[in-house]
């Protein structure tokens, strides 16, 4: 019996770890430590600004007067110290995905400034600490927090190094691992080092195939049923290997729900949150009030792109173009005019030259319709911009599945149109996900279907600051 062998058979608890901790100079200590100092830098900031407009008011009481460190009270370095543990306990450092929920972070700020009011009052309650200190401290560290760590992921996200290849081991029913792994290699970040069927998951074979690999991460799909159904996971998580589950809709339902035992029986209960309605009320707040802001400080660039147009080619500024959108209403969408105004008509004799797979969107890589100036607008995605006047009508969100041509609408399958069940947006999981390089609309179909059963706030500032990383670097338009 090998090494790896006596390992996987030796009695030990299944939830013990079995490797060490990453290498302090690997990325992703770098990445901990990015976020350590833009937390530290947020709070520091709001705490500056609290201390100055306080100064109007009563300083902070002696038993609370520890003294200066580094230009700060030292009750800031207690709060400071105790945010930073709480972010950590709650993973917003180690987590690949937990540490961009921003919103989370703001709410953990929160828990601690009301914690440690809780804290003053059984400690003391008649030390009456300055409430402008902490409202203010309290407000702009929320936001603050936040701001920095939405900065930090954009960052981030580009300073990744390109050589930094995830190492992946498939697990899947025979008919599908062809799929992911062609869908895994258009991906530079990923390198598949082995695969094996689901029906196999569970055994000692497969898990002695997965630790060979050295495998960074798993990703399963169908996994079958087991007695003990966290096995592997508890296994994978033992040798610090992570494990992507392609999950079903029930598995989504199950994962917004909470576990209860129900007359004996273990259930998930799933039920609206208690305000309910008041996350997409505030989506499209931010949506009116991100397209107005949006409009007015980019009013120079637009003039500039209207003037380019206008300058190289003959036709309009603005092309107009009926799309689907919410509950299939037809509307008519704003965007730069970026083709030869025959273009339309030209696009019948091009049809032949399609280069998606099945022939539901048209993509050409290098298409003649296309002006001088509109293979910059579309490489930027700068011939987007005017669809913020489709969000101020009422017709889009800033976030939300792209909404599509009468022509592709005309070739979806039955399942596709689920996508119109909410409002199409600007951006969306498809420009953060490979834009053009999607090949198949089925692709782009899933990944709707993904947002919509994810939607929440935090999901579309990812997308958003995404996005934002996307177009400044051209990536994957045309």
């Amino acid at each position: 019996m090998d090494g790896l062998t006596r390992k996987i058979h030796k009695p030990i608890d299944l939830r013990a770890p079995d490797r060490l901790a990453p290498r302090l100079l690997s990325w992703d200590w770098q990445k901990i430590l990015t976020l350590l100092v833009a937390d530290v830098l947020a709070l520091a900031i709001a705490w500056k600004v609290a201390a100055f407009l306080n100064r109007f008011y009563s300083p902070l009481p002696p038993q609370l007067d520890w003294g200066i460190w580094l230009g700060l009270p030292g009750l800031f370095w207690l709060f400071a110290v105790v945010t930073l543990v709480v972010f950590a306990k709650g993973g917003l450092y180690q987590s690949p995905t937990q540490w961009k929920n921003y919103l989370r972070s703001g709410q953990l700020v929160s828990f601690v400034y009301l914690l440690s009011l809780v804290v003053q009052y059984f400690y003391d309650p008649k030390l009456d600490p300055p409430r402008s200190l902490v409202i203010t401290a309290w407000v702009s560290s929320i936001g603050l927090t936040i701001g920095f760590r939405l900065i930090a992921a954009l960052l981030l996200k580009q300073l990744e190094p390109a050589q930094n290849q995830v190492s992946v081991f498939l697990i899947a029913p025979a008919h599908r691992l062809a799929k992911l792994a062609k869908i895994l290699q258009r991906q530079p970040h990923y390198k598949i080092v082995g695969a094996a069927l689901s029906t196999t998951a569970s055994s000692a074979t497969t898990l002695r195939s997965i630790l060979k690999s050295n495998a960074q991460e798993v990703l399963a799909e169908n996994l079958p049923h087991t007695e003990l159904a966290s096995a592997l996971y508890w296994q994978l998580r033992r040798a610090r290997i992570a494990l992507r589950l392609i999950p079903s809709s029930v598995e989504t339902l199950h994962r917004r729900g909470v576990p209860e035992i129900f007359a004996g029986v273990p259930t998930v209960r799933v039920e609206p949150p208690f305000l309910n309605g008041w996350d997409y009320r505030l989506k499209r707040s931010l949506d009116f009030g991100g397209a107005a802001v949006g409009m007015i400080g980019l009013a120079p660039l637009l003039i500039g792109v209207a003037i380019a147009i206008k300058a190289t080619s003959p036709g309009a500024i603005f092309f107009r173009q009926e799309r689907m959108g919410l509950h299939g209403k037809v509307f008519r969408v704003w965007k730069f005019r970026t083709m030869s105004i025959d273009a339309p008509q030209l696009q019948i004799s091009l049809e032949e030259q399609n280069q998606t797979c099945d022939g539901v969107m048209f993509k050409i890589k290098d298409d003649p319709r296309v002006t001088s100036v509109g293979h910059f607008l579309r490489r930027t995605s700068l011939d987007e911009l005017p669809q913020l006047l489709n969000v101020l009508l009422g017709q889009m969100s800033l976030v939300g599945p792209r909404p599509l041509p009468l022509r592709d609408v005309a070739r979806f399958e039955s399942w596709h149109h689920i996508r119109h069940q909410v409002l199409p947006g600007i951006t969306g999981l498809w420009q953060i996900s490979g834009r053009s390089d999607i090949e198949n609309f089925n692709d782009a179909a899933r990944l709707d279907l993904y947002y919509i059963d994810h939607w929440s706030l935090n999901l579309d500032l990812d997308i958003l600051m995404e996005t934002i990383r996307i177009v400044l670097f051209g990536k994957g338009a045309y």
